[in-house]
C-alpha cells in the first residue's frame, strides 16, 4: 500500500490532457464554492454593520419587527417605560427611513438610508461619527457615508478635498418637494443587499427630513443601556414579562441572529445562494465521477488484471481515493488564488465586505477532497463489480 500514490499519480499522469480537464473542472467548482460563500458572507455582515455597531445592550423593536431595512416603528414611550426596571441606565431613541438622494452631478434621484437618532445620546460605536456628533447638533447638517455606491456622487470626494459642506437634496418618498441638508462630516458604514448608502442624522433633522410619513411620537429601534454589574439575562425577562405586547426585546446577539435568520430564510437572495451552493458541489461531484469513470474504464484490463493475480478491492478503492485526493488538492490551488482576484474585484464592483477569511479556505478545502472522494465511491463501483474472466 505505500507504493500505490505513486501509482495513482502516474496514472493522471499518463493522460494529460484528462487530467487537465478534471483539474480545470474542479478549480471552477472551488471558485463557485467560494463565491457563493463570500457572497453569502458579504449578505450577512453588511445585513447586520448597522447592529455591530450599536452601542447599547438591549435593544426594544415592534412586535412586528422583521428587519431594519422592513422598518415597524412603535410608540415611543414604550422605550422609556424601560427606564422604570432596575438595571436599566439609559435609552436612546432611533429613527430609521428611506428617501431619496438627488444626485447633486446629475440630478438622478437614488434610494438612501438615513439613521437618526439623538446627539446627546449616541447610539452609533463608529469613531468618525462620535468626531463629528456635535456637527449633527446643528438642525439640517448631516453626516454622510463615505462607503456609499457611485450612483450617489462625488460626495465623499468632494468633501475631502474641498473641506466645504455641500448642500444636498432629499426626498422623502411621499413628497416631490425636497429638502435641503449639507455635508458636515464623513464616515464609513457601507453599503448591504438592501442599502445603496447612509446618512447620519440627528433626531431632528430626521424628522423635518420625514414630516408628513414619520410623527415624532414614533421611534424604531429603542437602545437601551444597562447599569455596570446589571445582568443583561435578569433585565430581559424582566422587560419581556412586563411590557406591552406590541414590543420585543433583543440582546446584542439576538439582535444580530435574528437579522441573519431573516436574510436566510424570509429573502430570496438567502435562499439562491444556499440553492447555487448546492448546485455546486452537486456538479463538482459529477465532473470528477465522469473522470475518475472513464480514468477507470481506460485502464479496466490493468486494474483486472491485478485483480487476477490477488489483488483485493480495497487496493483499488484506495487507489482511486488517492487519485480524487489529488485531483481536488490540484484544483483547489488555483481556484483559491484566482477567487482572491475576484473577491477584489466585486468588493471593488460592489462596495460590499466581500474578503477571504480561514473559515471558508478551510470548509471550502474540505467540501473539495469530500466532492472527489464520494465521486470516486461512485466510480469504483465498476471496478468492484469487474470479473477479471469477463475481461479476458
Amino acid at each position: 500500500m505505500v507504493f500505490t500514490t505513486p501509482v495513482a499519480w502516474l496514472q493522471l499522469a499518463r493522460n494529460k490532457i484528462r487530467s487537465l480537464v478534471a483539474i480545470a473542472g474542479i478549480g471552477f467548482i472551488v471558485i463557485l464554492m467560494f463565491m457563493q460563500l463570500g457572497f453569502q458572507d458579504a449578505l450577512y455582515s453588511s445585513a447586520t454593520q448597522v447592529h455591530r455597531n450599536l452601542q447599547g445592550d438591549l435593544f426594544l423593536v415592534s412586535s412586528q419587527y422583521k428587519s431594519l431595512t422592513a422598518i415597524q416603528s412603535y410608540f415611543r414611550s414604550r422605550l422609556y417605560q424601560a427606564l422604570g426596571f432596575d438595571g436599566v441606565e439609559s435609552v436612546s431613541p432611533m429613527y430609521l427611513g428611506f428617501a431619496k438622494f438627488k444626485n447633486p452631478e446629475n440630478g438622478e434621484k437614488y434610494s438612501i438610508y438615513v439613521i437618526g437618532f439623538e446627539p446627546g445620546r449616541p447610539v452609533m460605536n463608529i469613531p468618525e461619527v462620535e468626531k463629528n456628533i456635535d456637527k449633527i447638533k446643528v438642525p439640517d447638517v448631516v453626516l454622510f457615508d463615505r462607503n456609499s455606491r457611485p450612483e450617489f456622487g462625488p460626495v465623499a470626494q468632494k468633501f475631502t478635498q474641498e473641506k466645504t459642506e455641500q448642500i444636498l437634496e432629499i426626498f422623502p418618498f411621499d413628497s416631490l418637494r425636497g429638502y435641503r441638508v449639507r455635508v458636515g462630516g464623513l464616515f464609513s458604514l457601507g453599503p448591504s443587499f438592501g442599502v445603496d448608502g447612509n446618512l447620519m442624522v440627528s433626531d431632528t433633522t430626521f424628522l423635518r427630513i420625514f414630516p408628513n410619513s414619520r410623527p415624532s411620537e414614533m421611534i424604531d429601534v429603542g437602545v437601551i443601556s444597562l447599569k455596570s454589574g446589571a445582568n443583561p439575562e435578569r433585565v430581559l425577562k424582566e422587560l419581556q414579562a412586563n411590557l406591552p405586547d406590541d414590543v420585543k426585546v433583543f440582546t446584542y446577539q439576538e439582535f444580530i441572529d435574528f437579522e441573519k435568520k431573516y436574510w436566510a430564510t424570509r429573502t430570496p437572495i438567502g435562499f439562491i445562494l444556499n440553492l447555487m451552493l448546492t448546485m455546486a458541489s452537486v456538479v463538482g461531484i459529477v465532473i470528477v465521477y465522469q473522470i475518475l469513470y472513464s480514468n477507470i474504464s481506460t485502464q479496466l484490463i490493468a486494474y483486472a488484471t491485478l485483480k487476477a493475480i490477488g489483488y483485493a478491492n480495497n487496493y483499488f478503492l484506495h487507489l482511486v481515493f488517492q487519485q480524487a485526493l489529488i485531483l481536488s488538492l490540484l484544483g483547489y490551488i488555483p481556484g483559491f488564488l484566482i477567487s482572491l482576484l475576484l473577491y477584489d474585484f466585486a468588493m471593488d464592483a460592489t462596495k460590499l465586505p466581500i474578503m477571504m477569511s480561514p473559515h471558508n479556505a478551510v470548509i471550502v478545502l474540505i467540501s473539495a477532497v469530500l466532492m472527489c472522494m464520494t465521486s470516486g465511491a461512485l466510480a469504483i463501483n465498476k471496478l468492484r463489480s469487474t470479473d477479471p474472466a469477463d475481461i479476458f
